[in-house]
């Protein structure tokens, strides 16, 4: 069934995963069921598509919803809670209108290929929320971050680290930092001059300095890549955009990518001191996320979370938003899988855990070495959605879960206890919505003993939508200046 434009769940309980909050709240959480950590201070944030819709237009794509940023600050005893929409152009315009001004990733403008020809999805700043330079930037795939107030939530702008980010502005929502050095790394996809992959590093000064561009003739569309001491390290699936479809813009860029299994899958690694990167093949794999990746001698090892789905379902899956699906919402099929590259180029492939899981996280401070304890978001037995909280050992093989019935959870991340804990050794937080009462919780695990079951439920006063990534500072943000009212919001 489909969701109305007021926000409110249509028939059904899963049909209320992806229904939008229109409305932007700031309060702090009454109902805590359990007792908070009084050593867990700081501020969570956590981002994704609050609405599909322009005005009261319904948009149909998981990718295309606006993004909307959770702020969760926690000072040992209570919970605070606020919510913003980034100020992009997509959205202010939502709010004034109920046309659809601006092509999205899986929505065309209306009047045809003449209406949408020459023009790229519009920058919804979705996907990813990081910490830089003492404020939060908002990513998205396909265009420049957007700076947003760590405290207030206010965006303040886009931002191209000085135009050095060139002509698209492509920065990837899933940047990776060096533990050692605290240098970020990251890369932008170019269709335009020529096809390519661009790599950077951003040094701690805030700095963005160009490393490797990769020339791809046939370049594929990847989300994601892992880092280790030596290299960025990228899994290159054969999802290529079919040029015949996207030129003359008749069909949408979502519809336009094509799974070439026989193309394969290259892995591609990006020696971060310079040098010429190296191509291993390898048969063809699909995957949105890597977990970390780490040099074991001269073997390289990565961690992925691999569909076992096909392509053209989960492209299907996307595109059901505000749309009647007989079968209801139900998520893909996956696996954690970890990839060895040897020195000779053989690629051997081992699997971490068979159970359908998403949203691969660790802990941060293992990044670029190899880590034992991997926390996913997971589905048990016959689970439509992630339902599940897994963790696995991958040094004895042991899994562990959390599961919340009738619910949808989403990425765990860790919080260590201290900066010198020990990995493992640290909280778990996550958004946990409860379908049957169609609100969202804050979830905190003590991570060495998910089985336990939540040390502390912070239940707000709405849902949250279904979402994708965020993260976790030891600063705790102020109050500041209040959200308005609703009714204060510029006028659609």
């Amino acid at each position: 069934m489909s969701i109305d434009a007021v926000g409110t769940p249509a028939t059904g309980l899963y049909e209320g995963v992806y229904a939008p909050l229109l409305e932007e709240h700031d309060y702090r959480v009454e109902q805590i069921d359990g007792t908070l950590p009084k050593d867990l201070t700081g501020t969570l944030y956590r981002i994704g598509p609050g609405k599909h819709q322009v005005g009261r237009t319904l948009l149909h794509n998981l990718f295309d919803g606006d993004g909307m940023v959770s702020q969760f600050v926690l000072d040992g005893s209570s919970v605070r809670y606020r919510n913003r929409y980034v100020r992009t152009r997509h959205f202010t315009h939502g709010q004034r209108s109920d046309r659809i001004r601006y092509r999205g990733v899986g929505t065309q403008i209306p009047g045809g290929p003449p209406a949408n020809i020459g023009r790229l999805p519009a920058n919804v700043a979705n996907t990813n929320i990081v910490n830089y330079d003492g404020g939060l930037l908002a990513l998205w795939e396909f265009g420049n971050p957007h700076r947003i107030d760590p405290d207030t939530l206010d965006t303040l702008g886009a931002f191209d680290f000085d135009g050095r980010l060139g002509f698209l502005g492509a920065f990837s929502a899933h940047p990776k930092w060096d533990p050692d050095t605290g240098e970020m790394y990251n890369f932008g996809l170019d269709l335009l001059p020529t096809p390519r992959i661009r790599t950077y590093k951003v040094d701690r000064s805030g700095r963005l300095r160009p490393l490797a561009t990769v020339p791809m003739l046939d370049l594929v569309w990847n989300h994601d890549f892992a880092l280790t001491r030596k290299y960025l390290v990228f899994v290159l699936d054969p999802l290529l955009p079919d040029l015949s479809k996207i030129v003359p813009a008749t069909h949408t860029f979502i519809d336009s990518l094509r799974f070439k299994k026989s193309k394969g899958t290259r892995f591609l690694l990006v020696p971060k001191a310079g040098g010429r990167p190296r191509i291993v093949e390898h048969q063809a794999l699909l995957h949105f996320h890597l977990t970390n990746a780490y040099d074991d001698g001269d073997d390289v090892v990565v961690e992925l979370v691999r569909f076992d789905t096909a392509w053209h379902e989960i492209r299907r899956l996307t595109n059901a938003i505000n749309t009647a699906v007989p079968e209801g919402v139900r998520f893909p099929d996956s696996r954690l899988m970890q990839y060895r590259i040897t020195r000779g180029g053989t690629v051997i492939e081992r699997e971490l855990t068979d159970r359908s899981v998403e949203f691969p996280q660790y802990d941060w401070r293992q990044s670029t070495r190899k880590h034992r304890y991997s926390y996913l978001a997971g589905k048990s037995a016959d689970a439509r959605v992630y339902d599940s909280i897994i963790k696995v050992d991958q040094q004895t093989g042991a899994e562990t879960r959390c599961e919340f019935p009738i619910s949808s959870v989403g990425e765990p991340l860790f919080v260590p206890r201290t900066p010198e804990a020990d990995e493992d050794d640290g909280w778990l937080l996550f958004l946990n919505h409860e379908l049957a009462e169609h609100r969202s919780q804050l979830v905190i695990l003590d991570a060495r003993d998910v089985e336990r079951g939540p040390l502390a439920t912070a239940w707000l006063n709405h849902h949250i939508p279904w979402g994708f990534h965020g993260t976790f500072t030891r600063r705790i943000a102020q109050s500041g200046t209040p959200i308005p009212s609703p009714d204060e919001l510029p006028a659609r």
